[in-house]
């Protein structure tokens, strides 16, 4: 982007100059080399890597938009032969980058497989601190890396670089969550994710990781994991015997499915209830909140066929797959319920589109193979 001087004379920002977008290439060019020169340069490789990382990081900031998405595929194909600990720091300016219109598949799978390697370090960490005589976890931000990999290593050459895979994880854990969580709001990363079972990995690993510590907060990125596209739903309402497949894009969490489901099947006047608040049904959407806030309410119980309940704290995937398609059956509701609007990505936008009305006698056969939905005190357990 050239700099315009009408821009700024009708009020709009100018670009940046010609010089700014010379010096953002040369700073990309000069790290390239650095990188490449690495493993030849020895000690004074190491320096002129990081003097030609903090110069990019300098200008990267304030490039504009054009420039950005320019070089965050560059970057991404620098990371595998980066170091470690400034590897995450790279693979975030990869996702700012992609903030700014770079290509997120493209930079994907660098990004994605550092993030996979960052959650196995620190699921070795709490490992190998599990054996120490420790009680609290290193902090990343005012412990010592060295003094904890002395902690955690042992005698062996194999043993010393497994703990130094433990730290890197665990120190670069948050900067690699927040790299991939900005990829990750694109439809494209998470459907090329899921179909080459990178989806099924990650989710595996955080899971882990956060049944063992809270030291990082995964929560978000694991719902971002999760989230449902171009994905078919099967619903069977059972007080009218009445069935209808929908498609699901981009809903992260099950109190935004509930309130598109009583928008498309009340709203579109299918079944019988109040219809959603359009505010409530567009934060569910594409609205953000704005520091506004909305109040939803529940119109039915989400039950799957085996009559387990689908709690709305839940995500889509917890709809269980039945002869191909994930199937819900929706039950009158035992108590009100009602939740703060929204979405818990607010990234990602989300839909739920109506595709057609089951034929009766299918809905009829699907529902007689529904279990009833288990009694409250069964389905908390």
């Amino acid at each position: 982007m050239v700099f315009d001087d009408r821009s700024a004379q009708d009020g709009r920002p100018a670009g940046p100059s010609v010089s700014q977008q010379s010096a953002l290439a040369g700073a990309v060019g000069s790290l390239e080399e650095a990188v490449a020169g690495l493993a030849e340069d020895g000690p004074d490789g190491g320096e002129r890597f990081d003097a030609a990382l903090r110069r990019l990081g300098g200008l990267l900031g304030p490039a504009g938009e054009a420039e950005s998405a320019a070089v965050g595929p560059r970057l991404a194909a620098l990371l595998t032969d980066t170091p470690p600990f400034p590897r995450a720091h790279l693979a975030m300016m990869v996702g700012a980058c992609v903030e700014r219109g770079a290509d997120p598949a493209a930079c994907a799978d660098r990004v994605l497989a550092g993030l996979r390697e960052a959650l196995t370090g620190a699921l070795l960490l709490l490992d190998r601190w599990a054996e120490s005589d420790e009680d609290a976890l290193p902090d990343p931000d005012r412990d010592d890396p060295g003094r904890v990999h002395a902690r955690i290593a042992g005698d062996g050459r194999a043993d010393a670089r497994h703990a130094h895979r433990a730290v890197a994880g665990w120190w670069t854990l948050d900067l690699w969550q927040r790299a991939a969580f900005a990829l990750c709001t694109h439809a494209a990363v998470r459907r090329a994710a899921r179909a080459d079972g990178v989806t099924d990995v990650l989710t595996e690993l955080i899971d882990r990781y956060r049944e063992r510590s809270e030291q990082h907060d995964l929560k978000g990125l694991r719902y971002l994991a999760a989230a449902l596209d171009d994905e078919p739903l099967l619903v069977l309402h059972r007080p009218s015997g009445t069935g209808y497949r929908l498609r699901m894009d981009g809903l992260t969490d099950n109190f935004q499915l509930h309130t598109l489901l009583a928008e498309a099947l009340i709203g579109g006047g299918h079944l019988p209830g109040v219809r959603p608040d359009p505010e409530v049904v567009a934060l569910s959407r594409t609205g953000w909140l704005d520091d506004r806030r909305f109040i939803a309410t529940g119109a039915f119980n989400l039950v799957a066929p085996d009559g387990g309940w689908i709690w709305n704290e839940g995500m889509p995937e917890d709809i269980p797959v039945v002869d191909g398609v994930r199937t819900l059956v929706l039950d009158p509701q035992p108590y009100e319920r009602s939740w703060a609007a929204g979405r818990f990505v607010e990234q990602v936008p989300g839909d739920l589109r109506l595709e057609r009305v089951l034929a009766p006698e299918e809905a009829a056969a699907r529902l007689a193979a529904a279990a009833p939905a288990l009694p409250l005190e069964q389905a908390m357990r």
